[in-house]
């Protein structure tokens, strides 16, 4: 499960089952899920203001391709992966992780699902994204983890958004139910920084983005970090480190090949 989360949030079946096709608009080719059995300063005090300059500009992609390193780090251990990264735009994420140039594991996104195959210990998980946020301790969605891969800003504006301005930043403030979020937005309205809290766990997730650069005209960040405090059965709090550094990224409006290959009797109820 430490893996999956590392598409972090970031980085998210049998030989006889069918191929599924995904047809993008507008287009004759198509994207394909391959199915089958084969093994494999000094602060400034906030002034609090409305002004329309405070919003991040979003991504905006139809397929993405990219090619990461993700270092995770506890408190007793550290670990490094090559994580390779699809996604078409609201609808499917793809991961292949790779450690020590072995392919370890796979996992899929899609909007409704999350599953993951650990190729080393020959393991199939399929999950909720209900019982994914169990796990996890926080509320976890296809949309927040898209936007958290591309550096959007993840949650919509609502009727509990304030904004102020931090020196040369803009603070959006959100309250989603019992979830406290915090958005930076830097001067090139980006997301720059962003700060979930859980308040009944007082669980927390910070994430910092860096290394910005222009890609496609757009604006996308190629260094970003999780750290992650979340308590235990114990009311202990375990912190975790997700630090990831993209060496390649591409925008595409050529359809994606998502292969996910899992063997049948894994997937025998």
């Amino acid at each position: 499960m430490r893996i999956l989360f590392s598409l972090v949030l970031l980085s998210l079946l049998g030989a006889c089952a069918p191929k599924v096709t995904v047809a993008p608009t507008n287009s004759v080719q198509v994207d394909t899920i391959k199915v089958d059995s084969a093994p494999v300063a000094a602060p400034v005090a906030p002034v609090e203001i409305v002004d329309q300059q405070s919003a991040s500009d979003d991504l905006n992609f139809t397929y993405l391709k990219a090619k990461s390193k993700v270092m995770w780090k506890t408190r007793s251990n550290t670990d490094n992966y090559i994580v390779d990264i699809r996604m078409k735009k609201d609808s499917i994420i793809w991961a292949n992780i790779s450690v020590s140039m072995i392919s370890g594991a796979a996992v899929l996104f899609t909007k409704d699902r999350v599953q993951f195959y650990h190729k080393i210990n020959n393991e199939y998980t399929n999950l909720t994204y209900d019982s994914l946020s169990t796990s996890l301790g926080f509320k976890v969605s296809y949309d927040l983890i898209q936007n958290m891969i591309v550096g959007n800003q993840p949650y919509k504006k609502n009727n509990t958004r304030r904004v102020v301005r931090e020196n040369e930043n803009f603070l959006i403030k959100q309250q989603e139910g019992h979830v406290e979020i915090n958005n930076w937005v830097g001067p090139n309205r980006k997301l720059k920084k962003l700060s979930v809290n859980d308040l009944p766990s007082s669980n927390k997730m910070t994430l910092d983005y860096e290394d910005f650069a222009t890609l496609n005209s757009a604006i996308f960040p190629f260094s970003s970090s999780i750290t992650l405090d979340v308590k235990n059965k114990e009311n202990q709090v375990n912190q975790t480190l997700i630090t990831i550094k993209y060496s390649k990224v591409e925008l595409l409006d050529t359809p994606l090949e998502f292969p996910f290959k899992v063997p049948a009797k894994l997937l025998k109820p």
